[in-house]
């Protein structure tokens, strides 16, 4: 048997509340691990349009990285809560901090002036072009022979 909070529905549910995952027993103020960074991809014909969920992140919490045909997203939270009673007296101080990331293979042809991204209530909205790989032709190089 749990025993009672008074900061919520149960003890377990105030220490495990962790914004980036670990272990919840109770999910009543907070996102499930399995909704962050939740990711829809969808072919528009021409390009490609990701859709990405990250409650509670500020936009300026979140990076986009384009590396060797690599799109990496990251996105970090830091947040402490601190109450008081009426004499200025803690009563509970919580401060956590955690990131995570996605990365996807968009083609080594897509650069990142091709990438359109909007961050707007806690969604991340990205256009990535649809380019063709170049097949890499091998050219056959002959040797000079003299005589």
């Amino acid at each position: 048997m749990l025993m009672p909070s008074i900061f919520g529905e149960n003890l377990i549910d105030d220490f495990f509340d962790f914004p980036f995952g670990g272990y919840h027993y109770g999910y009543h103020n907070s996102q499930k691990p399995s909704d962050l960074m939740k990711t829809d991809i969808r072919d528009e014909g021409q390009n490609y349009e990701i859709t990405m969920n990250l409650p509670g992140v500020k936009k300026e919490d979140v990076k986009a990285e384009l590396q060797n045909g690599y799109l990496s997203i990251s996105a970090s939270s830091k947040s402490s809560r601190d109450e008081k009673d009426d004499k200025g007296r803690y009563i509970r101080r919580e401060r956590y901090s955690g990131s995570c990331s996605r990365s996807f293979y968009v083609g080594e042809q897509v650069t990142q002036e091709d990438i359109r991204a909007k961050f707007e209530d806690g969604t991340l909205k990205l256009q990535i072009p649809k380019k063709e790989e170049k097949p890499v032709v091998d050219e056959k190089r002959y040797i000079a022979i003299e005589g």
